[in-house]
């Protein structure tokens, strides 16, 4: 499959992906990778029956991820690979999934963070597992849609002293 978008979003299939992302990058193919989602034949058949019946939908466990896809650009499907936590988009990439950027879409926290964007507030444990993906070298993209100018999640994290000690040299973090 040809990923065209790794994205974390803890809404999953949604009206921003549906009438955004799925155009802008031309998908035919949605992949949700979600533990709760895959084991739970009720949410799957909620998030199946929200997609047009032209786009294919795979609903997996996190863990499978690694071990059924490897990342790649330009072969095959266009496909929109869809996490509803950070740690988990971590835990694929270190389980061998390995992509080049993360789209963090839409981040809810109920004890609060750091308010990044409208719809992203981050809180250690994002930080850290994004800091984590950006030293192995994955770029990581904070907007909702695709027109939305992306948000410079570094330059929010020196400006908070959020206690996260970042330096960032030539476009990639370092965890100081």
């Amino acid at each position: 499959m040809n990923f065209l978008l790794v994205r974390v979003d803890n809404r999953l299939i949604h009206g921003q992906i549906l009438e955004a992302w799925v155009p802008y990058v031309q998908a035919s193919c949605l992949v949700v990778a979600d533990d709760g989602v895959a084991g739970d034949f009720f949410r799957e058949s909620v998030i199946r029956m929200a997609v047009p019946r032209d786009i294919d939908v795979y609903v997996h466990s996190v863990d499978e991820i690694p071990r059924i896809y490897s990342y790649q650009e330009n072969t095959g499907r266009k496909t929109i690979l869809l996490f509803s936590r950070i740690r988990d988009a971590r835990k694929a990439f270190e389980g061998g999934f390995h992509f080049e950027r993360l789209n963090i879409g839409n981040v809810y926290n109920d004890a609060g963070g750091v308010q990044c964007a409208r719809s992203i507030n981050l809180n250690d444990q994002d930080i850290q597992n994004l800091l984590e993906l950006t030293q192995q070298g994955v770029q990581v993209d904070l907007r909702c849609v695709p027109k939305d100018k992306p948000v410079d999640l570094f330059g929010i994290l020196k400006k908070t002293k959020h206690g996260v000690p970042v330096t960032v040299q030539k476009g990639r973090s370092v965890v100081s």
